[in-house]
């Protein structure tokens, strides 16, 4: 199920500090958007912890797990508690970020009939991964505030206190970790929660967004990471394409990790 490939060289309260401890040798992993594909994210896992421990006996890696972990897939709640786990381990120094899907999910638990559209954008499936099913056809404020209602008796509270605890950016030394992007122009402390989360085209087509490299999910084209000199896209679409990335940046090199589910390849 794991397949690797290569490229060559080409917490948001206090981004900073996270540069500090990069800057002690420590190797860093990311990680794109899992989307509910818990099988991927446990391989993947597997994987980055075999390759630190053969690399970096000793050393505690650095992990940024890069949003979108619910929606679209069949396992969000297996993600969220894998999640959690993670975030407990002492393997690694883990940095989890918000995607913009969880902040939809955050936005229907808070106003669910103002925010119904999530469920027609991966909502159904991380609510399925419950045990909860969407009603055939149009959602009226009751059934939706129901809906709401019995996936919070259904959610473990660890995975609503992890939902509130994500960070919107993470800096290491040259690189800056987001979900989305970053606005043009802006400089890293000035970014606006929104753009983290959201950004696509001003950023995507920028040549020089930012003084930092930014790497990045929330768009993919296809099963490779985009790795370009001022920014690296590790959303390779898990959901559809059957294969989760991760990056390892070490020093000024950088592979590229792969786990692949090659039954729907």
């Amino acid at each position: 199920m794991i397949g690797r490939r290569g490229n060559d060289h080409v917490s948001a309260r206090d981004p900073w500090s996270a540069a500090r401890r990069a800057q002690r040798g420590r190797p860093l992993y990311a990680v794109g958007d899992v989307h509910g594909c818990y099988d991927l994210l446990r391989a993947l896992l597997a994987e980055i912890g075999r390759d630190a421990a053969e690399r970096y006996l000793g050393v505690t890696p650095m992990l940024v797990m890069c949003g979108d972990y619910v929606d679209r897939g069949p396992d969000s709640a297996k993600v969220l508690t894998a999640l959690n786990w993670l975030s407990r381990s002492r393997a690694v120094d883990v940095t989890l970020l918000e995607g913009n899907h969880e902040a939809m999910l955050r936005m229907f638990i808070d106003q669910p009939a103002a925010h119904s559209r999530w469920l027609s954008v991966g909502g159904a499936e991380t609510l399925a991964s419950y045990g909860l099913n969407v009603p055939d056809g149009d959602l009226d404020k009751a059934t939706l505030t129901m809906l709401r209602d019995r996936l919070l008796d259904a959610m473990p509270t660890s995975h609503y206190r992890l939902l509130d605890r994500l960070e919107p950016m993470v800096i290491a030394g040259d690189y800056a970790f987001v979900h989305a992007g970053v606005k043009p122009g802006v400089a890293l402390e000035g970014q606006h929660r929104e753009d983290l989360l959201w950004i696509r085209g001003e950023f995507l087509d920028h040549l020089d967004p930012s003084a930092a490299v930014i790497v990045h999910g929330h768009t993919w084209e296809d099963d490779r990471a985009t790795v370009l000199p001022h920014r690296i896209g590790i959303d390779t679409g898990a959901y559809e394409t059957g294969v989760l990335t991760a990056l390892r940046i070490e020093d000024e090199a950088i592979d590229v990790i792969q786990a692949v589910d090659e039954s729907i390849r």
